[in-house]
């Protein structure tokens, strides 16, 4: 399957939810640390022996550290950025009209940016400085702050099915839950005894969350009844970086790691470890599952390569 090389780090990617042959992909260089960032915008062949094209890039000051498709325009994404601002840049417009918007209200990075899926006119950024933001297309300021973590908000994701659920992963070892609707959070859930990295909704049951941490292991929870974990999941050797839920299968999910795999799971079944991609040469960082091609994954690492894959294929089979 296609690779494509990106100049600086890869941070993240994201298939389109509207093109089937279309992903996003945010870098950083110097490894995030410090300078520039770039956001690319790639489509893939319909014929797998032909490579990757690029169809749009936009250059930041600073890292990109996630990006997230709207999911009320086609041609419009979203960039959480290392200086603390989330921009949108859109692909029908000229470059020297975007970024269409840029909020500016984190006081440090912005690690990720995740819209609603249901709503579809909302989206939410968690930063370096302990909150989470909710934001509209058309405000000039964010609608509200989340501000309950006592360190890092790595991560925060909309639940598929309600449109007012959010979670939260924190450095601060918690995943909370939220309703925008409450003046704090729901529920809190000290789910591991590290740093917690990321967080995903199962796409077929509400109430199944499942949460990655520097402990290395993976956890899914049913927030019906917290207090132990429905499955964990070991088999990386680092750092857990990012997990996603299938939007096609309910059991199966995929994780990246700083172990530079990319492993498959099924949570339900003992042998939980289904695959394990080892492409990349360096952390392996962004991992994302195709809602509009079944199996279809893409990751991206710190080696400055992008990979699109079928499931329980080779991805380094040209």
């Amino acid at each position: 399957m296609p690779v494509f090389k990106t100049p600086f780090n890869g941070y993240s990617v994201k298939f389109s939810p509207f093109y089937e042959n279309r992903i996003a992909v945010a870098t950083a260089q110097n490894f995030g640390i410090l300078g520039n960032g770039r956001l690319h915008v790639l489509e893939l062949s319909a014929n797998p022996t032909l490579p990757i094209t690029e169809i749009a890039a936009y250059d930041t000051a600073d890292g990109i550290y996630d990006v997230t498709w709207s999911e009320s325009h086609d041609s419009v994404v979203v960039a959480a950025v290392a200086d603390g601002s989330v921009k949108l840049y859109d692909l029908a417009l000229p470059p020297t009209s975007n970024p269409i918007r840029s909020f500016h209200e984190h006081t440090r990075e912005v690690h990720s940016a995740d819209y609603n899926p249901v709503r579809r006119d909302s989206f939410l950024s968690a930063s370096w400085d302990d909150t989470v933001k909710l934001w509209t297309v058309d405000r000039p300021t964010s609608v509200r702050t989340f501000k309950e973590h006592a360190y890092c908000v790595y991560s925060a994701v909309w639940n598929p099915r309600h449109a007012d659920v959010f979670a939260s992963a924190s450095g601060d070892c918690t995943l909370r839950i939220w309703d925008v609707r409450e003046p704090g959070s729901t529920m809190i859930l000290p789910a591991h005894d590290h740093e917690i990295l990321s967080c995903d909704w199962n796409k077929y049951d509400e109430c199944i969350i499942a949460t990655a941490s520097v402990d290395k292991s993976i956890k899914v929870w049913d927030v019906r009844s917290f207090r132990v974990p429905i499955a964990v999941l070991n088999g990386h050797g680092y750092a857990v970086r990012k997990v996603k839920f299938s939007p096609h299968v309910r059991n199966l999910m995929v994780s990246c790691s700083y172990d530079m795999t990319v492993c498959a799971w099924d949570f339900m079944v003992e042998d939980a470890l289904v695959s394990r991609y080892d492409q990349h040469t360096e952390f392996a960082v962004g991992v994302d599952m195709s809602v509009l091609v079944e199996g279809l994954i893409a990751s991206t690492g710190w080696d400055e390569l992008v990979y699109v894959w079928q499931h329980g294929t080779d991805p380094r089979a040209s």
